[in-house]
């Protein structure tokens, strides 16, 4: 099963809305057992990893009958992009299924197992299901609070500020916790970043590592007045780039939007909160009903304190460059109102990065804050 989530986790960034599984075919029991095949979610969402993993074994000469499925998810029951991956199991002739979880998504809801036991397989569910849940926390949160799970990731110096001074770019962290966050990038559906963030440090968001360009994530703005230069890296690539989208306000200015859709930008309004402001609960249901299943935040900090203010972020993930600003440095949560409690911090890793250090904390949510 541990390999199985190995795999699924290939698909993270590329399967949204559906979920990234993995799944392990192993023949034969005991000292004899061995993994003749391996599957796992294609981009897009299809194939699955239950018939690849049946294909792989079929190409390297194995017969899949009598041996047993590891899978990460339960298998469908529903015709979808796919077939039915139950009815392909059970055609497949294999003995049993270990499943980690069930899918809680109302077309499946236990029906695949169900299906599977009917046709008298093997049925085992529940072997590392927290560690199948973590892996799909993106896709059980669409689907359960009609939003994406949000990791907020920030680059700071051991002091914990974000840049000398407001309004001044600064490169926080080394050059190896800039790889890990391009890596990040393309793990996640979509990349946000604020207005100002957009202005000053005019990045092209994109993953930058050798083998994963293709797995740049949607790139989105919060820009309410549509204020983003014409002339800036991402209007300029929106065409040939990946997607490029600006969240604003409605009542943003007709003739800016013209010219950014001109561009290639797609803009999507996002209705006011009682401040006047984006809100930005109403934004994370938006992209939610866009498919998106894991946003990713970049900054800045204005950015970042609207969706802790909101309770909308599940994850942190800070890298604490080996510098020390002082000064007139900007906090990076300089603009939040409210703590976030330390009892709701569960810190997860922490790991060395280069010179800088690497820590990641789940946000834990009560049942009325989860969405």
């Amino acid at each position: 099963m541990r390999g199985a989530l190995a795999v699924a986790a290939r698909g993270l960034g590329r399967v949204s809305p559906s979920p990234a599984v993995g799944c392990v075919l192993v023949a034969g029991e005991g000292d004899a057992a061995r993994i003749v095949g391996r599957g796992w979610t294609g981009r897009g969402g299809a194939p699955h990893a239950e018939t690849e993993a049946l294909s792989h074994a079929r190409a390297a000469g194995e017969n899949p009958r009598g041996a047993t499925i590891y899978v990460t998810l339960e298998p469908c029951a529903h015709h979808g992009k796919t077939p039915p991956c139950a009815n392909a199991l059970i055609e497949s002739g294999v003995a049993r299924v270990v499943g980690a979880m069930e899918d809680p998504d109302p077309r499946v809801q236990g029906r695949g197992f169900a299906r599977l036991r009917e046709a008298g397989i093997g049925v085992e569910i529940g072997l590392l299901a927290e560690e199948a849940a973590r892996l799909n926390a993106g896709f059980l949160t669409r689907l359960r609070h009609s939003r994406p799970l949000i990791t907020l990731k920030m680059a700071t110096g051991l002091d914990g500020r974000i840049a000398p001074r407001e309004g001044e770019r600064a490169k926080m962290s080394g050059e190896d916790s800039h790889r890990w966050a391009h890596r990040l990038r393309s793990d996640h559906d979509a990349i946000l970043v604020g207005a100002r963030t957009a202005l000053i440090d005019d990045p092209d968001l994109t993953s930058r590592l050798a083998g994963l360009e293709d797995d740049s994530p949607l790139r989105l703005v919060a820009d309410s007045r549509l204020s983003l230069p014409l002339t800036s890296a991402l209007a300029r690539s929106a065409k040939d780039g990946p997607p490029l989208c600006l969240l604003c306000l409605p009542e943003a200015d007709r003739a800016r939007r013209a010219a950014l859709r001109d561009c290639g930008v797609r803009i999507l309004d996002v209705p006011p909160d009682e401040k006047g402001v984006m809100d930005m609960r109403a934004a994370a249901k938006a992209l939610a009903a866009e498919g998106i299943t894991r946003l990713l935040l970049e900054g800045g900090g204005r950015l970042a304190a609207s969706f802790l203010s909101a309770d909308l972020v599940d994850r942190l993930v800070w890298f604490h460059g080996a510098a020390i600003t002082g000064g007139d440095g900007v906090s990076s949560v300089a603009f939040l109102e409210e703590s976030v409690p330390r009892s709701r911090l569960r810190v997860v890793s922490r790991l060395a990065v280069g010179e800088d250090v690497m820590l990641e904390a789940d946000i834990i949510k009560e049942a009325s804050q989860a969405g």
